[in-house]
């Protein structure tokens, strides 16, 4: 097409939204026309959330809170001497059983090859463990106490700070997805603890006592409590609720300030930190549009 001067005219091509279609002629790379802003959408994936739902959603935090509390009070009266060989060894019996009844009552369908591979595990766990026990005695005998306290403290904080609150240190039965390796980050500082308390107690069954219960409870509890959320909620509340009670007691009578810090950090933890994530949703601003990446729609492993 030609002009009145009769200098010939280019004619721009209209522009098009085009994923991997190069450069546009007439076009700069970054040109948006008018309708770019048409498919913005504000706070798409914003879920409201209800104060109380929040607040039963933090129960399993403040529940292992509970049962990290009791296992240091235990490690403190067994070092105190307070408990001795036989009353561990009976605990340690006492928790084998419950838990095992509980993870059968509440795993569904019951099988006799189940069973049999729960007790072969737990015995070859056990028998380990008691070969084991004369190292873990003299494990850390050249090491000052203090190192030792300052390092047990520090391990407990990596463990509470990386365990997973919403599923299992174990894989459950039936589970497909292996725990997540901050999981098995938070297992290991536990289990490390639980060796360097033992290596200050004064006999060799002390050692296994204590560390047999130990293991138990951070190796095993997260599995029960698990089972037991999924089998019934209500009654993982009541649990729970028991739990705290009982965690409370123990730590009132053995010291004020450690049942002080306990009750500082349900309250935060129950009360405190899901009022603010509550109030907090009412600044969180999202916009979705055409410049987002896109999102698959399907497995991409399947």
């Amino acid at each position: 097409m030609k002009s009145s001067d009769g200098n010939r005219i280019r004619l721009q091509p209209g522009w098009r939204k085009v994923a991997y279609g190069g450069r546009q002629s007439g076009y700069d790379d970054n040109y948006t026309d008018e309708s770019f802003l048409e498919e913005k959408v504000m706070n798409a994936n914003v879920v409201k959330r209800d104060l109380l739902k929040v607040m039963i959603d933090s129960v399993s935090i403040s529940q292992y809170l509970c049962i990290v509390a009791l296992v240091v009070s235990t490690w403190i009266l067994t070092l105190n001497l307070d408990i001795d060989e036989s009353t561990l060894l009976k605990l340690d019996v006492g928790l084998l059983l419950v838990g095992f009844s509980v993870l059968l009552l509440t795993t569904c369908p019951f099988s006799l090859k189940l069973l049999t591979k729960y007790v072969l595990n737990i015995s070859f766990f056990i028998s380990g463990l008691y070969v084991l026990a004369p190292i873990y005695h003299t494990l850390t005998r050249s090491i000052s106490s203090d190192s030792i306290w300052a390092l047990v403290v520090s391990l407990l904080l990596v463990h509470l700070f990386l365990h997973d609150y919403s599923g299992s240190t174990i894989r459950p039965p039936g589970a497909l997805n292996n725990p997540k390796l901050t999981s098995n980050i938070s297992l290991n500082a536990s289990i490390v603890a639980s060796v360097l308390v033992a290596s200050r107690l004064p006999s060799r069954l002390h050692v296994f006592a204590i560390m047999l219960f130990s293991l138990q409870v951070f190796l095993f509890a997260p599995l029960i409590t698990f089972c037991v959320k999924k089998y019934h909620f209500r009654l993982h509340l009541l649990f729970s609720f028991a739990l705290m009670v009982v965690a409370l007691s123990v730590t009132y009578q053995l010291h004020r300030m450690f049942f002080t810090v306990l009750l500082a950090l349900l309250v935060f933890v129950s009360i405190v930190c899901p009022y603010w994530l509550i109030r907090i949703q009412e600044y969180k601003f999202e916009i979705n549009g055409p410049w987002d990446e896109a999102k698959l729609c399907f497995d991409i492993t399947e």
